[in-house]
This record gives C-alpha cells, structure tokens and sequence, in this order.
C-alpha cells in the first residue's frame, strides 16, 4: 500500500480527526489518528495489518513467534498482526499502572516477540512495553505501529517499523500556538479522563 492509500483507509473510517487533543503523552496536537475506529472494520485491519508485514524484513518476519501489544490501543492492531504473521498474539495490561501479562498469558523464556503499537508519538510506552515483555521472559526482535508520529525520532532500542510516518507537531501545553490554544482540548485516547 502507498502511504496515499494507507490515509484513504483512515479517512475513510472517519479515523483523521482534527481539533485541539490532548495525546497520551501529555501533549497537544491539532490533529489525531483514532485508530480504533480504522480497525473497528476487520477486513480494513486485515488490509494495514498485511501491509505492515509486508514492510518486515524477511529475517525479522520469519524470527517472530509471538506478538504482544500493550492495551487499549494496540489489541485489535497486535491481534491482526499475530493473524497477518501467523502467529499467536496477547496483550499487556496497567492493572496497577505498569504493564503485565494477565489472563494467563505467559511467555516462554527466550520466544521471540513482535512489540505492536497502534501509534507511537514518544516512544514511552513502548518502552514501559518492552521492558514488561523482557520481564517476562521475551526477546523483543522488533517493535512495529500502524503509525509513526515520532517521525523516526522514537528510540524504541530494537529495530522500529512503523506502516506510516504522520508528521503531525505536538506541543508542551504551556507552548500551544495561538490558534489551537483558542481551541478546548479534549482527550480522545483509551486514557481519556
């Protein structure tokens, strides 16, 4: 898929949002990627899913015996990519606000992971992410996103593969452009208040 093709997908979905939002992170930005709403669609999530892999080079593709994504937001996109893979996929969850396998998922000592993201802005929760899967016996070979909008900037510590970069700025809330500090802010993510 082209990257035009790729943004048809979220637009078609009613995915590109714009406003003032306030990202996990902390923050701002003038325009957000709900990805939840580009995956409610199974046969849209298989599609950039499938793409994704196609981007995975080879020796990292055929490395990958699990994927692990940390919940909300990267659930429906580990999953599709466990399926695109061929591989199982669980999630991690912040019960007590750091991330942990429950449900009885386990990972084996030494199975080698796919870390999978819906969107990666900082990079922080991939690494809270990673180091929860290192904790629990993984090999994290790679980690991948449905969106980059670090633009490359994310140091994850393993090779990163994002299906598209969005450069979209953010800004420190006390830093906001006159025209998006006019603008409420809401938070859309799965950590809305």
């Amino acid at each position: 898929m082209t990257e035009d093709e790729i943004l048809a997908e979220f637009r078609a979905a009613d995915a590109l949002l714009e406003g003032h939002f306030i990202l996990s992170s902390g923050l701002r930005s003038s325009r957000y990627l709900q990805c939840a709403r580009v995956l409610m669609d199974p046969k849209r999530g298989a599609r950039l899913a499938e793409a994704l892999v196609a981007r995975l080079p080879d020796e990292v593709r055929s490395s990958i015996d699990i994927v692990v994504s940390p919940a909300m937001g990267g659930v429906i996109a580990g999953h599709e990519m466990g399926r695109a893979l061929g591989v199982p996929a669980m999630f991690l969850e912040r019960p007590t606000g750091a991330f942990e396998l429950r449900r009885g998922f386990a990972i084996e000592p030494g199975q080698r992971v796919l870390m999978m993201e819906d969107v990666v802005t900082t990079g922080l929760s991939s690494r809270e992410a990673i180091a929860a899967i290192g904790a629990a016996g993984g090999e994290v070979v790679a980690a991948a996103s449905l969106v980059d909008r670090s633009m490359g900037k994310a140091d994850l510590g393993v090779p990163f593969y994002p299906l598209i970069p969005l450069d979209v700025p953010s800004y420190e809330a006390d830093k906001l452009p006159p025209e998006l500090a006019a603008i409420p802010a809401i938070k859309p993510g799965s950590r809305a208040a």
